[in-house]
């Protein structure tokens, strides 16, 4: 299969109704997170990456959060059951798109819930938040559906964050990072490095040494600068209302 593409979900008309679990609401601007997002798109185009747009799911708000529905590994998409019962018909366009990029699918079945954003794999472990939207059973199925694969998985506890991947993130040297307030257990990960800022947690990684982050964690960007990465920012402000970070607007097909 082709490397480096990516898989996005335009933002639908619902988008100012997203779910919310930890903070307040703040009105979104729909407007500006279109523009947002297309700018999000254009810079993984940038780093080279074919962008895929998957079908839309209008009904559904948080579809444009399209990292949810589905954990892909080599040829293997793993669709999700998602937590949140109104997030559960986003899976339907993602996993059309799968097949017809010639994907395995594999499913997580109820009583199983799991959503991609608590899916953190970094080297052959495969780390899954246990969290209001991903349970037990979700995780035993995907550490199944992973394990030809040689993969390990191993649960997290996730508590003051809505997925794993809100909290930390890993860095292509296997450095796992986060910001501490909303970190369960640090011990966790073999290493791990606390960042100044709530989104320099949050890294999609580009290439070798390439990152890209939102474009609110200024001093962790300068962190990483400083650790020889290429870090390229984004105004994702609109989505980080909606708990939502860069990792949740695409799914990176490597």
């Amino acid at each position: 299969m082709t490397s480096r593409r990516a898989l996005i979900r335009r933002p639908g008309p619902r988008l100012v109704h997203g779910l919310l679990t930890h903070i307040e609401r703040d009105p979104v601007d729909g407007e500006l997170a279109i523009g947002q997002w297309e700018a999000y798109a254009h810079a993984l185009r940038e780093a080279g990456w074919e962008t895929l747009e998957v079908p839309p799911a209008d009904d559904c708000p948080d579809a444009v959060f399209v990292e949810d529905p589905v954990v892909v590994h080599e040829d293997l998409a793993v669709i999700a059951n998602p937590g949140a019962a109104q997030r559960r018909r986003e899976t339907i366009g993602v996993e059309q798109t799968m097949r017809d990029l010639g994907y395995r699918i594999a499913r997580i079945a109820a009583p199983g819930t799991l959503d991609g954003g608590d899916v953190l794999r970094s080297g052959d472990t495969a780390y899954v938040g246990l969290s209001s939207r991903t349970n037990g059973a979700g995780i035993q199925q995907l550490a199944t559906h992973l394990r030809e694969f040689g993969v390990r998985t191993q649960a997290v506890p996730v508590e003051r964050a809505l997925h794993l991947k809100s909290a930390v993130t890993a860095l292509p040297d296997g450095t796992v990072i986060g910001w501490d307030p909303v970190v369960d257990d640090k011990e966790a990960f073999p290493a791990y490095e606390a960042m100044p800022e709530e989104g320099g947690a949050h890294v999609v990684i580009l290439g070798e040494d390439q990152l890209l982050m939102a474009a609110s964690a200024p001093r962790s960007a300068e962190l990483l600068r400083a650790r020889g990465y290429e870090v390229t920012t984004v105004d994702i402000s609109e989505f980080e209302k909606l708990e939502g970070c860069v990792t949740c607007l695409s799914v990176r097909l490597r």
